[in-house]
């Protein structure tokens, strides 16, 4: 009987978690819904505000989806192609950097409910998404080629 490694499936799990919401929010951002959602976000951000110098509300949205979606595809490929993995980790560290500063220069992020100091708790998933990008990250780097074998998925 095969041996059952919890860390494997934990990390296949979260791997894929990660690229699941990646891909599903990446095809949701070539709709005009999500283009105008992220506005305020991506316009009060110095990390983002750019992109609408250079290209329209739906054309900015664009071009984040086709990265995450991107990233989302290098993520799950990294379980069978190392050098792709320190690419999908360093697309989705700097993606979900990016979005947790969201969190900081974006008018109103905070407030007050019942006492309680609350955020838009949506982009604290963030914080679980950049760990998990950071053992991908770790684990596809040359010195730990034998470790990201031993992590394919079940």
């Amino acid at each position: 009987m095969k041996n059952i490694s919890i860390n494997k499936i934990g990390y296949t799990i979260g791997v894929l978690g990660v690229a699941l919401i990646l891909f599903w929010i990446g095809i949701f951002k070539f709709t005009a819904t999500e283009a105008k959602s992220i506005e305020g976000l991506v316009k009060n951000s110095f990390l983002t505000s750019w992109l609408y110098d250079v290209t329209t509300l739906q054309g900015a949205s664009n071009l984040i989806g086709a990265i995450e979606i991107a990233t989302a595809i290098a993520l799950v490929l990294h379980f069978y192609w190392k050098k792709i993995g320190v690419v999908a980790a360093v697309l989705a560290i700097l993606t979900f950097l990016s979005t947790l500063s969201f969190i900081l220069t974006t008018p109103g992020m905070f407030r007050m409910v019942d006492g309680i100091l609350v955020t838009n708790f949506f982009i604290l998933k963030d914080l679980m998404a950049l760990g998990i990008s950071l053992l991908v990250l770790d684990n596809s780097l040359e010195k730990n080629s034998e470790k990201l074998h031993k992590q394919l998925p079940l």
